[in-house]
């Protein structure tokens, strides 16, 4: 039905119905533009309706499809992207009416995921994903849900071929989920066991410039592309910050406005480095006109993620790329503790080295425990909790010099003999006016630690 009549990229047409209640930006069709040039394609036409609910058939009004298969008509165009979820009887409607083919936003997306995909865990996440989507979906078509053909002892009596399709899909499904579940678990495996460093993720939206802000801050020297989905993998480097040593800084895939949830179910091991992290670093793209709308879409996808409650620390990239103080200003007004920097040129990157130092000290407590011999769960629960960085024996007490979690400390002050900041350390009268009586004389200790502003 469909064919190609020349070797260049598709051409393809952009729509969008805008409903009640829907955030419409200036341009409406933007981030759907990026995301068709992003699929390999030339956008030449645009077309919006605003309509109070949808058209059950086709999505559009009837006077908007014709419109939509008369621009197919004067462009040649191969392919039409609607920025909105289709049924399967409309997309074939619309197909039939335009003579074109018509891919909505998720499948859209979908297959921007499967052409980025590079690693093992990627691509079962994307075909997951691909799958789950087009179950509901299916036609009387099967080849690319399993290479063994059909045959013999293949189908029941009277069973339909579609039906088979479905069966094939659900097996591959099955089959997907179960090695997806063993390389989560494996992959939280590994990041639990990365005791030795406090570790850092960047999050944000697609293209706000986490991999960028990477390189800068790490000389990673990782793939930075302004394109939309240029991340699908999650990297991790070494970072130094200063006056505090090495911490680990992950870039992750980036989110989107209604990115659909079979992906992110699917891209959960690959975001393990973002539920485990101590803090996350959101990216956002000051510049852009829809800022507002983007980090509003990371936090609702980070609270699917179930990881909304981390601390975070909001990081408003590309001001290089803001030509007026009240574009950076409107911003800040919303969010007055966000760190406007610019990856691409270092300007900011010293406040916010500052900045991660002073939350990560808000984390972790760098603190000296006596704790009697015979304590031993005590001192398993500091070896478990903790990075232990000596042990001193005496006649009554170990000395414990251990880097904690803030959030750790519970325990410890419940049953530890007496507890010194070691950077701080408590003599004389500090000493007493910080302990307590009602819990066995154990200090209470606060520690902040402020590195230095110069830049890694």
């Amino acid at each position: 039905m469909f064919s190609l009549v020349d070797e260049g990229p598709e051409r393809s047409i952009l729509a969008r119905l805008i409903l009640p209640g829907s955030v419409v930006e200036d341009d409406p069709l933007e981030e759907l533009h990026g995301l068709a040039t992003t699929a390999g394609t030339e956008v030449v036409d645009e077309l919006t309706q605003k309509m109070g609910t949808p058209n059950h058939a086709t999505y559009f009004g009837k006077g908007k499809v014709e419109e939509l298969r008369l621009m197919v008509e004067r462009h040649e165009a191969h392919v039409i992207f609607f920025d909105n979820d289709l049924s399967p009887a409309q997309v074939r409607n619309l197909e039939k009416a335009t003579n074109a083919k018509v891919i909505d936003r998720t499948e859209l997306i979908l297959d921007i995921f499967a052409a980025g995909a590079r690693t093992h865990e990627s691509r079962l996440a994307v075909e997951l994903a691909q799958l789950e989507y087009s179950l509901p979906r299916l036609k009387r078509m099967w080849t690319h849900l399993s290479r063994q053909s059909m045959g013999v002892g293949m189908r029941g009596p009277g069973e339909k071929q579609l039906e088979v399709d479905r069966r094939l899909a659900q097996k591959r499904i099955h089959d997907l989920k179960t090695e997806l579940s063993k390389v989560e678990s494996r992959r939280e495996r590994e990041v639990a066991g990365r005791n030795e460093m406090p570790t850092i993720s960047l999050v944000g939206y697609t293209n706000a410039g986490k991999s960028t802000l990477m390189n800068a801050l790490t000389e990673a020297n990782v793939l930075a592309q302004d394109k939309l989905f240029a991340t699908l993998e999650t990297r991790t480097r070494r970072w130094h910050l200063p006056n505090r040593g090495h911490v680990l800084l992950s870039d992750t895939v980036g989110f989107i406005r209604d990115l659909p949830h079979s992906l992110v179910a699917s891209f959960k091991s690959t975001l393990e480095e973002t539920r485990q992290a101590n803090l996350l670093m959101h990216v956002a793209d000051a510049s852009s006109p829809n800022v507002f709308e983007q980090i509003t879409a990371v936090y609702q996808v980070l609270e699917e993620l179930g990881i909304q409650a981390k601390d975070t620390l909001l990081i408003l990239n590309k001001i290089d790329s803001i030509n007026s103080p009240r574009v950076l200003n409107r911003v800040l007004d919303r969010y007055p503790h966000a760190i406007p920097v610019s990856a691409k040129t270092g300007k900011g990157l010293a406040p916010l080295c500052e900045a991660v130092g002073e939350a990560l000290s808000r984390e972790f407590l760098d603190v000296e425990i006596d704790v009697a011999h015979h304590d031993g769960k005590l001192l398993a629960y500091l070896s478990a909790k903790g990075k232990v960085e000596s042990r001193e024996f005496h006649d009554s007490h170990v000395t414990v010099r251990v880097r904690m979690p803030a959030a750790a400390m519970g325990e410890v002050n419940r049953s530890a003999i007496r507890i010194t900041p070691t950077e701080l350390k408590l003599t004389g009268e500090m000493a007493d006016a910080d302990e307590t009586p009602d819990n066995g004389g154990v200090a209470s200790v606060e520690v902040s630690d402020t590195p230095s502003s110069e830049v890694a």
